[in-house]
């Protein structure tokens, strides 16, 4: 099973900047573990709701074509935690991005306070050194998962939206 940690972009900037959000809920049965009695996000399924964030932001930016994989967390502070009736805001940019490659800076806040700062490195591939072989298809970006379509229906819109803004200016 493929689990989705954002519920929707706000913002997108093909190829620059992108906003998500993910709505914390007693619906969600990792929280009922963690912990008992005072249930909290994990901080990892936090770093793993930016990977998508900023994933897909990656990916977009290459229109799609690159199997994009996280290769490194660079840095993952956090500052507080982020418990259930709590909505977080995913923002992350793209610091760099090459054929191999691409690096993202992000920061994940509740509230206008500050969570965490998490920077991230990712791998195209496709395009690795090592001249591994993978799978001609993109196992990363699929068709076929309804919430991945969801967020890219969000893409859309917010990169229509951002176009017709600068356009009126």
């Amino acid at each position: 099973m493929r689990w989705i940690w954002i519920d929707k972009f706000i913002e997108f900037q093909s190829g620059r900047h992108a906003v998500a959000l993910k709505n914390v809920t007693l619906a969600e049965e990792h929280l009922h573990d963690h912990f008992p009695g005072f249930p909290v996000m994990p901080e990892c399924l936090m770093i793993e709701a930016m990977a998508q964030t900023s994933g897909i932001l990656v990916g977009e930016a290459k229109d799609f074509q690159e199997k994009v994989i996280l290769a490194k967390i660079k840095k993952a502070v956090f500052f507080d935690y982020v418990k259930p009736g709590d909505t977080i805001k995913l923002d992350t940019e793209i610091e760099s991005i090459a054929p191999e490659a691409a690096s993202t800076s992000g920061k994940i806040t509740c509230a206008d306070k500050l969570i965490a700062e998490i920077d991230l490195m990712f791998s195209h591939i496709d395009q690795n050194l090592a001249g591994k072989k993978f799978p001609e298809e993109n196992f990363v970006f699929t068709d076929d998962a309804s919430v991945f379509e969801s967020l890219l229906r969000d893409v859309v819109s917010c990169i229509a939206r951002t176009g017709a803004d600068s356009e009126q200016k």
